[in-house]
């Protein structure tokens, strides 16, 4: 269909549209987007751009450090705005993708807040895009209700979650509306149409349009979100500072600018998040041609190894320092229904990666699952008390970080094993199937998968592949002869897993692929989804 936009733009939406996607793309919702597109596209291409001449500065050898330019920044005496009572205690927050069932759940969970995901949890076919701001809209009014196939019954409890939204990262497009033949920037399209149809509604409900704003590099590209958010409240008739942010720290680069993301985002910050699993993807990937910055098996990269601790500490520091939440990452654990033994250990080991983080300074974390709630609620309970936050607790003296602790990828003991190999061409195709699938969050040996697990699977693999001389624990060199060897092995295994019918029936011959392609081509891939989303 085509529609006329007061800007006068073409648009275009390429995909089919059911009365229920009319309701959300209507004149007015998309000549809103569009707005926000054709003011804000040209500075998004060029803050992507500077992305590629960092990368190209660290290839040369030119190591990230904190900025000489904005130290004054740094050094001075300033916090971002407050905000509302309802995101004050956020000890634990759940996160997912935003079909209708996940959405439900997660607001009943028991968790202080709820992340709907348009980004790594949510593969972006036009339907899940557009029925998740059918579902998130339906929510915030109440009327999410619904019957599954089975006959089971879901609806919201009186209580429920704050709502978050995660739009997608700058680096993506949504190529299903286009303006003058331009694809929109996926970013604005998930901001624009949850802002335009829910702002005012969750303002008159006692909360506010919250959001996570995931992949950023640098405070350029959070000064970019909040140009974009001034110009949205001031459009629609919002109060300035309405909207509330939380940046995700997942990438290396933007470790070193913290300070100066909060201080952009000032009147719209309410924290920073440690995006644990996109930052060891990140960390990987900016020094992927580095061969003395050789990553270890993904299991044994946790929040203990000392850049990791370094990290956190430093967000923890900074968050308090700027009068906003600190949050921790996630525990991607999900439990078994047929073996208890695997939840106790499991179960051990999330209780003991909360402990650490309440005990760091963190004011709250985030699971995958809901049987994790009470778990991680645990571990702030006993730091917190009836207390909402720990934002007063000052760690400035505690938390002196400086750039080497940051890119100091040593990891004791590291090794790189067969299983660990073997782990990430198995990891990485079935979530790529997955993803093609239309399913961007997968269970997957009791671990839930997203874009930034399988990102470290398919880095590693590379790294350990195009960086002559690489070995494993048992002195065998890894390459593509060895690789090529254990990629028909696993994909039997596969099989097994699956099932031969849903082999046969799925897109494993795509996924396998698009994957191999990624992991034997000379030139990393920044995103392992982009090739892929020409699929969906």
């Amino acid at each position: 269909m085509v529609m006329q936009s007061a800007l006068e733009n073409r648009v275009e939406v390429l995909s089919e549209l059911s009365d229920a996607y009319r309701e959300i793309l209507t004149s007015e919702a998309l000549d809103f987007v569009v707005q926000l597109h054709t003011r804000f596209n040209p500075q998004r291409q060029e803050l992507l751009k500077k992305r590629q001449e960092r990368l190209e500065e660290i290839n040369a050898g030119k190591l990230p450090d904190f900025l000489p330019e904005t130290a004054q920044i740094r050094k001075g005496d300033w916090k971002a705005a407050p905000y509302l009572d309802d995101i004050q205690d956020r000890r634990t927050e759940i996160t997912g993708p935003v079909d209708r069932k996940m959405i439900i759940n997660a607001l009943n969970s028991g968790a202080k807040v709820f992340m709907a995901d348009f980004e790594d949890a949510n593969s972006p076919s036009f339907s899940n895009n557009m029925d998740g701001q059918i579902n998130l809209r339906d929510a915030i009014r109440r009327q999410v209700d619904f019957s599954a196939e089975n006959g089971k019954q879901y609806a919201l409890n009186a209580q429920t979650a704050v709502l978050f939204v995660r739009p997608r990262g700058w680096h993506l497009e949504e190529k299903n509306i286009v303006a003058d033949g331009e694809p929109l920037s996926g970013s604005l399209v998930d901001f624009g149409l949850y802002f335009f149809h829910n702002a005012q509604a969750l303002i008159e409900k006692g909360s506010g349009p919250y959001f996570y704003l995931p992949k950023l590099e640098s405070h350029l590209e959070a000064r970019l979100w909040n140009e974009v958010f001034v110009f949205a409240q001031e459009t629609l008739g919002i109060p300035k500072g309405t909207i509330k942010a939380t940046v995700l720290i997942e990438t290396i680069l933007a470790a070193f600018e913290m300070e100066e993301i909060i201080y952009e985002l000032r009147e719209h910050m309410c924290g920073l998040n440690a995006g644990r699993w996109d930052y060891i993807f990140s960390c990987i990937k900016k020094f992927i041609n580095y061969p003395d910055r050789i990553f270890p098996d993904r299991v044994q990269v946790g929040m203990t190894v000392p850049f990791m601790r370094a990290y956190a500490k430093l967000l923890v520091k900074t968050c308090h320092r700027r009068g906003v939440h600190a949050m921790g990452g996630m525990s991607a654990f999900i439990p078994s229904r047929k073996d208890e033994e695997v939840n106790q250990k499991a179960f051990a080991k999330v209780r003991e990666d909360k402990d650490l983080e309440a005990q760091t300074g963190f004011d709250g974390t985030w699971v995958a699952h809901p049987d994790l709630v009470a778990v991680a609620m645990e571990s702030f309970n006993k730091v917190l008390g009836h207390q909402p936050n720990q934002k007063d607790e000052n760690r400035s003296q505690d938390y002196q970080i400086n750039a080497s602790e940051l890119i100091d990828f040593r990891v004791e003991g590291g090794k790189i094993t067969e299983a660990g190999l073997r782990m990430n061409i198995n990891v990485g195709i079935l979530y790529m199937e997955s993803w093609l699938n239309g399913v961007g969050a997968a269970a997957l040996y009791n671990l839930m998968e997203d874009a930034a697990t399988a990102e470290i699977s398919r880095a590693q693999l590379w790294q350990w592949i195009h960086n002559e001389g690489v070995r494993m624990d048992d002195g065998r060199e890894v390459n593509l002869t060895l690789y090529a060897q254990f990629l028909p092995e696993e994909l039997e295994k596969i099989k097994a897993y699956v099932g031969e019918d849903r082999y046969q029936s799925g897109k494993f011959e795509l996924a396998v692929s698009l994957f191999d392609t990624l992991v034997r081509q000379d030139r990393f891939e920044d995103f392992l989804t982009i090739g892929a989303y020409q699929y969906l």
